[in-house]
């Protein structure tokens, strides 16, 4: 496969009173063309601040990207200028994010938010843009587009609202689409419509889906590869089927030993011990080595590398280093 989205070495800092806290630390993977990837971690441990990286959203100061390279069709997005950055986004890459509601303009109707992006990106007047995003509330299957095309945010619900994050993120046709945490603002019903949704689109539309949650559930029905995060690093990297069938890193274990299950019945779920380590003082060896049970001497002292466990299943433990 093609690889459309090329991360290397990706380095992200924010200023602090106590100094530089790295929330991505040298973090590389690829993404091919019209493949669905996902992204799965606890909460903060950096996959959001990593889609703003790329997207070169990174509030500057106190945030700003020390090292690495984004390669989009081998150009790469961190050498370009803002300008370009701009041309860029929509265009090429665009995001969707978790909480539409904070992401939509209160005083301008969705419709207009959407026709603003289409005129922006695309350079077509008023009228033609007007058509084209009551085609893009048709596509993401809001009923009675027109009509919709005039309501504020307020007056949607929480599915219309993200509906409408969805077109107006797809209305310019990206070739990578980024969804940060789509669906967890909402009800379980409508978390499902809008992952048919998505899925549907990507067929349809042909594109690739960086999809970041932190839910295993939507993960098994979503993507074809999963990348597992933990303190800023990417500790697991494998095919959907083979990272559940054989989760090689004991953090990716802890996190599906937590994951409820209808056929065991239990008093207290699994939980994983421990605390995340402080981004200021990150620990020598292997980030999860304090609250790891299979640590050996060496994590605590040395951080692993990223080892391929067969198959292309990479792992960042000693546990999986080839025996000699």
């Amino acid at each position: 496969m093609e690889n459309l989205l090329e991360v290397k070495g990706l380095r992200t800092e924010f200023m602090t009173e106590e100094g530089p806290a790295c929330a991505v630390d040298n973090v590389s993977f690829v993404i091919g063309k019209g493949e669905t990837v996902g992204l799965v971690g606890e909460s903060g441990c950096g996959k959001s601040v990593t889609a703003l990286s790329i997207m070169r959203l990174i509030s500057d100061p106190p945030g700003r990207i020390t090292a690495g390279s984004v390669l989009l069709d081998g150009r790469d997005l961190l050498a370009l200028s803002p300008k370009e950055m701009r041309g860029v986004r929509g265009n090429d890459i665009s995001i969707v994010f978790q909480e539409p509601l904070s992401s939509l303009n209160p005083v301008f109707t969705c419709g207009e938010q959407i026709r603003e992006a289409i005129s922006l990106h695309q350079g077509l007047g008023r009228k033609d843009s007007r058509a084209k995003a009551v085609e893009m509330l048709r596509l993401v299957r809001i009923p009675d587009p027109e009509k919709r095309y005039s309501d504020y945010p307020h007056q949607m619900s929480g599915g219309m609202r993200q509906r409408v994050m969805i077109a107006m993120a797809l209305s310019c046709q990206p070739r990578l689409l980024i969804a940060d945490e789509p669906s967890t603002a909402l009800d379980v019903s409508v978390q499902a419509q809008i992952m048919e949704l998505l899925l549907d689109l990507r067929e349809e539309m042909e594109m690739s889906v960086l999809l970041i949650t932190h839910d295993l559930s939507v993960v098994a029905q979503m993507v074809e590869r999963v990348m597992v995060m933990y303190a800023g690093v990417i500790v697991e990297d494998a095919s959907v089927s083979d990272l559940f069938s054989r989760p090689e890193h004991p953090y990716t274990e802890g996190l599906m030993a937590s994951i409820p299950r209808l056929d065991v019945d239990v008093e207290r779920l699994d939980v994983i011990p421990g605390r995340v380590p402080d981004p200021l003082r990150m620990p020598a060896g292997c980030r999860f080595s304090d609250r790891c049970p299979k640590r050996i001497d060496r994590c605590l002292l040395e951080e692993p590398p990223m080892f391929d466990t067969g198959g292309g299943h990479l792992a960042r433990c000693w546990l999986s280093a080839p025996t000699p």
